[in-house]
């Protein structure tokens, strides 16, 4: 499954560029934006989620029935870091069109409202504006 902490990384680190892309001008424009509730509103994240739930299960079986055949315990302990690996890279494999699809949605929304820099509201005290829905609206027409 994806974590909360992949997600909010992922997410800041587009945002980030959006920022490194903004202009330098005292007088930036700042929206922010949820980035959990995007990533959990795009309308393929739940089919997403799926499959990696549906492939988790099967790289456990598959490490259970590896590890239950082996009796040194340095090649169950590879084994079972091996399948975290594959897991791994199968979830960055399918999680990378949303965060693709994240990123646009996000440059369309901050140029079609001429903001120049895009956080997370975590990362906000006060101030800014909200972009979220809009961000969200964007990835639904797709």
């Amino acid at each position: 499954m994806v974590s909360r902490k992949t997600i909010t990384v992922s997410i800041i680190a587009v945002a980030a560029a959006i920022f490194m892309a903004g202009s330098a001008l005292a007088a930036d424009v700042i929206g922010t934006i949820s980035t959990q509730k995007i990533m959990f509103q795009h309308p393929k994240f739940e089919q997403v989620q799926k499959q990696l739930k549906d492939i988790s299960s099967t790289k456990q079986k598959e490490a259970q029935s590896a590890i239950d055949k082996e009796t040194d315990d340095k090649k169950k302990a590879q084994i079972y870091q091996s399948k975290r690996q594959e897991l791994a890279k199968e979830e960055q494999k399918l999680m990378e069109p949303l965060f693709k699809d994240i990123n646009l949605a996000i440059r369309t929304v901050a140029n079609q409202k001429k903001l120049t820099v895009v956080v997370d509201k975590e990362a906000v005290f006060f101030g800014g504006v909200d972009i979220t829905d809009a961000v969200i609206t964007e990835l639904k027409k797709k």
